[in-house]
């Protein structure tokens, strides 16, 4: 899933890990091998 806006939250099915989006540059985030999944909480 890449990256579009400020403020989304992104967490790490594997380990738990969430970020948030500061600065939105594009791009797909990964965690322990993976792609993160967006949360709710940030949609």
């Amino acid at each position: 899933m890449v990256v579009e806006l400020e403020g989304e939250i992104y967490r790490c099915n594997f380990c738990g890990n969430e970020v948030e989006v500061i600065v939105a540059g594009g791009g797909t985030l990964t965690c322990c091998g993976q792609e993160m999944e967006k949360t709710e909480a940030g949609l």
